[in-house]
């Protein structure tokens, strides 16, 4: 059977969700090279589209790429991710599912396909000190190469982050459990990311234990530099391990190249303003029944808010001219956090509002209410 790795842009695929931005889509151009035990491809060419919807309870992503080998053949390669949480509070218990789906062939060998759905049973904290969290779930894992039957099997996982308070950088550490083809294999893995106004990075390593089939690690780094709001020259290298259920090698790679995003980067941005300042401190006023923000957002043609307080559902904010925008809230005292969706799209943090990471990479707005 002739396989092989196919080579994607692997700094696509290597950065992590923490640092995706909301809300985007963005093609890669570059090259890079993938050796492993039977030899390497080199692909002087590749195509790399993405794109992802964010919101402090819900992921999409796709990713993808087809590359133009030395050897004239081509390969391309997909990948799916789907997460979401209910209810969609931003601390406490809650449940969540996670489903991915890749595939991936080649001109001169044959297709593959693998998917995993997992539910899991989590906790998180925002608290003054940052936030963090641990998740417990099991799944079913499956996989199929053309020509061959397809293969199942029941994965356990284990997960925890942590995001120090005002920190750029976020720690994440997995296990998995796999029982395939009748005996385990555990996979760790732990990661670190920076995301920084014009430079986004990660370092992962993993290892594989297993007393039956061979145990082995991999480590590997990626990296973005932005040399505009909307371009990153990006690069990343390493090694991955094998991949059973697409019957993928344990391989090594190395890939360089440039990404076009189709709007401004908010890690390129940030501490830039995306919004002026808020007309007064967010401290809600009262008026009557309901509290009352109010947000100046130039150039909008609408503006909602969605909040701890109702499942992150975007509701609309009343235009009251001059670019200026309300939200009248049926709130208690307290303390409560937020983000705009301006234009029915972009998730925006407010500038000049104290903010909390989300857990997920990005902040969140703080509204108190007296």
């Amino acid at each position: 059977m002739n396989l092989g790795p196919v080579l994607i842009f692997p700094a696509l695929t290597m950065v992590p969700l923490a640092l995706c931005a909301q809300n985007q889509a963005s093609l890669g151009v570059g090259a890079g090279v993938v050796r492993y035990a039977g030899g390497s491809s080199f692909s002087p060419f590749t195509l790399s589209p993405a794109g992802q919807l964010l919101s402090p309870a819900f992921f999409l992503g796709a990713a993808g790429g087809v590359s133009l080998l030395d050897s004239g053949a081509r390969a391309a390669q997909g990948r799916a991710d789907l997460w979401a949480a209910f209810p969609r509070r931003t601390s406490g218990f809650r449940g969540a599912a996670t489903v991915t789906i890749a595939g991936s062939t080649r001109s001169d060998g044959v297709g593959s396909a693998s998917g995993t759905a997992v539910l899991e049973a989590l906790w998180n904290k925002v608290g003054q000190h940052g936030s963090g969290g641990v998740a417990l779930g099991a799944g079913w894992a499956t996989g199929v190469i053309e020509g061959f039957s397809g293969v199942g099997a029941l994965r356990l996982r284990a997960r925890s982050w942590w995001q120090p308070d005002q920190s750029p950088s976020q720690f994440t550490f997995n296990v998995d459990g796999t029982r395939f083809d009748s005996a385990w294999y555990t996979d760790f893995v732990g990661g670190w990311t920076l995301d920084q106004p014009r430079l986004t990075a990660s370092l992962w390593a993993s290892a594989r234990v297993s007393s039956v089939y061979p145990s082995s690690g991999a480590a590997s780094a990626a990296v973005q530099y932005f040399i505009k709001p909307a371009i990153a020259i990006e690069a990343s290298g390493g090694n991955y391990l094998a991949d059973p259920f697409q019957g993928l090698p344990r391989a090594s790679f190395v890939s360089g190249g440039v990404r076009i995003y189709t709007g401004r980067h908010p890690t390129a941005t940030r501490g830039l303003s995306q919004a002026t300042p808020a007309l007064q401190p967010l401290i809600a006023q009262h008026r009557g029944d309901t509290v009352v923000v109010r947000f100046r957002m130039p150039g909008a043609t609408a503006v909602a808010i969605a909040g701890s307080w109702n499942e992150w559902t975007p509701v609309a904010l009343r235009g009251l001219g001059a670019d200026i925008w309300e939200a009248a809230l049926l709130l208690r005292a307290g303390t409560y956090y937020f983000n705009l969706v301006v234009d029915r799209k972009e998730w925006v943090v407010p500038s000049g509002v104290a903010v909390v990471p989300d857990g997920m990479g990005g902040m969140m707005a703080v509204l108190t209410v007296l």
